[in-house]
C-alpha cells in the first residue's frame, strides 16, 4: 500500500511539473514579437484572379480566393513592389494589353468588378521548417490588408479612356510614434484614379486611349501616414512623410521647452545679473563719466577745462 501511494504521488507532482513546464512554455511562446517591417522593406503586391467572361472571382482547389501578382512592370522586369514609409512617384508600364486584361479593364472601370489587391500587412513569420501551415499558430499566420484599385476612365465601342495616374495612400502603425523612419506594420489602403475626364476637359489628358495590344504607362504617386487616421485642422498641417507628420503634442512640447527656457533665462538675471548690476551702481561704488569726478549714485559732474 505505501509503495502504491508513493506511486501516485509521484505521478501527481510529475503531472505537476509538466503542466507548469507546458504554461511556462506558452509564456515564452507569447513574449516572441511578431516581425515589422523596417523602413525602405519591398512590399509585394498581390490581385485577386477574376474570370474574363464574368468578372466573378476564381477559387482555388481549397476553395480559397486565389490571388496573383500584379501586372509585370516593363521598368523593373518585375510585378508592382512598394517600399514602406517610402512616398515616391513609381512609374509601371504594362507593356502589352491582352484580350482577356482588356476585358478586366473593362469590368474594372465599369465597376462591375473591383480590382481587388492585397498587402502583407508584416513580414513574414519566421517558423521552423518543419512546420505545416496547419500547425502554425494563428497569432503567427500572415495576415494580409486589402488594396482595391478605383481605375476610372471611360467605355466606348471600339476603345477605352483610362486614367493613367492613381494616388496610392496608406497607413502605418509604428512602434513608437517618436523615432523618424520607424518600423511597424501597415494598417490599411486606398488606391484610386485622378483626372478621369481630362481628355475632354483639358488642357492636358492624364489619360491614354487604349486598344487591345497596347502598353499601358501607370503612374502611381505613394504617399504614407504613420497613424490610421488623417491629419486634421483642415489640411493645415503640413505634410512631411512618414516618421515627420506635426502632431498636436509637437506643438505642445515646443510650448514647453520655450516656456522652460524663458524662466530659466529670467531666474539667471533676476538672481545673478542683476544684483552684481545693483552693487556695482551701489553708494560711492561708481565710475566717474567723462572724466569727472564720482558723486553719490554713481552720476558725476565733469570739470570742464
Amino acid at each position: 500500500m505505501a509503495r502504491s501511494a508513493d506511486w501516485r504521488l509521484l505521478l501527481v507532482v510529475g503531472a505537476i511539473l509538466l503542466g507548469a513546464q507546458k504554461v511556462r512554455a506558452q509564456e515564452e511562446h507569447n513574449k516572441i514579437p511578431l516581425p515589422s517591417y523596417h523602413y525602405g522593406a519591398k512590399i509585394p503586391v498581390s490581385c485577386l484572379e477574376r474570370s474574363i467572361e464574368t468578372g466573378e472571382h476564381i477559387s482555388n482547389e481549397k476553395n480559397e480566393l486565389k490571388y496573383i501578382p500584379f501586372p509585370v512592370c516593363n521598368e523593373t522586369g518585375k510585378p508592382l513592389e512598394l517600399q514602406y514609409g517610402i512616398e515616391d512617384e513609381l512609374n509601371c508600364t504594362i507593356p502589352f494589353i491582352t484580350d482577356p486584361f482588356f476585358h478586366l479593364l473593362e469590368f474594372y472601370i465599369h465597376n462591375d468588378a473591383p480590382l481587388s489587391c492585397r498587402l502583407p500587412s508584416r513580414p513574414p513569420a519566421h517558423i521552423h521548417p518543419g512546420s505545416s501551415s496547419a500547425q502554425i499558430a494563428t497569432e503567427f499566420q500572415q495576415e494580409y490588408v486589402p488594396l482595391v484599385f478605383a481605375l476610372a476612365g471611360t467605355l466606348q465601342l471600339s476603345h477605352l479612356h483610362i486614367s493613367t495616374h492613381l494616388n496610392i495612400l496608406l497607413h502605418s502603425t509604428p512602434k513608437h510614434h517618436l523615432h523618424h523612419h520607424d518600423s511597424g506594420v501597415i494598417d490599411s489602403g486606398a488606391a484610386y484614379s485622378t483626372s478621369p475626364l481630362s481628355h475632354m476637359t483639358g488642357p492636358a489628358a492624364l489619360t491614354k486611349k487604349l486598344v487591345i495590344g497596347d502598353p499601358l504607362p501607370l503612374q502611381f504617386s505613394v504617399r504614407w501616414f504613420p497613424t490610421p487616421h488623417l491629419p486634421t485642422d483642415n489640411g493645415k498641417v503640413a505634410w512631411a512623410g512618414m516618421g515627420g507628420h506635426f502632431y498636436a503634442s509637437t506643438f505642445f512640447y515646443c510650448l514647453l521647452s520655450a516656456g522652460a527656457g524663458a524662466l530659466g533665462s529670467a531666474v539667471w538675471f533676476l538672481g545673478v545679473v542683476l544684483p552684481k548690476r545693483l552693487k556695482g551702481r551701489g553708494m560711492g561704488g561708481a565710475t566717474p563719466l567723462n572724466g569727472g569726478y564720482g558723486v553719490g549714485n554713481g552720476w558725476g559732474m565733469g570739470k570742464r577745462d
